[in-house]
């Protein structure tokens, strides 16, 4: 017979219960300082629509290796960091900087200007770079704060 799985009731440590307001007006505020980053370096590093998006690749991965060294940051060695800490500057600035919407339009343009060399190309490698971003990230935080959890710096 089947047994009924016993759900967990605590909550998550990000899980406020209430009104959000506050976490929505620190991610609004950080996600326009993030796209406004982002827009700032694809205006000093421009690609034109059948290029190879060499900007937006490095933002992201850049976005990716910062989210990494963040959230290792945050969660294992700064637990009593203020709430809006994570939402501003993880959800908000990291999210706005990053673009993945755009990645996905910029491999359409691509196969729609028959580049599907580059298309295919700018799919694969942001993927890996995203993801070896991250990794990277938490990598060399934990390497330079050390890694002992909720100690702060060493």
């Amino acid at each position: 017979m089947l047994q009924k799985m016993a759900l967990d009731t605590r909550t998550h440590p990000d899980s406020h219960p209430g009104a959000q307001g506050s976490v929505v007006v620190a991610v609004a505020v950080g996600g326009a300082a993030g796209a406004a980053a982002r827009y700032g370096a694809e205006l000093l590093w421009p690609t034109g629509p059948t290029d190879f998006p060499w900007t937006l690749l490095c933002i992201n991965a850049v976005a990716c290796f910062l989210m990494g060294v963040l959230m290792v940051s945050l969660k294992l060695h700064f637990p009593s960091a203020p709430r809006m800490v994570s939402p501003l500057l993880g959800t908000g600035v990291l999210g706005g900087f990053s673009s993945f919407s755009h990645y996905t339009d910029d491999v359409r343009q691509l196969f729609d200007a028959d580049r599907p060399g580059y298309a295919v190309g700018n799919l694969l490698l942001t993927v890996v770079a995203a993801l070896a971003g991250v990794t990277l990230g938490a990598i060399v935080a934990h390497a330079v704060l050390g890694s002992g959890t909720g100690r702060g710096v060493r």
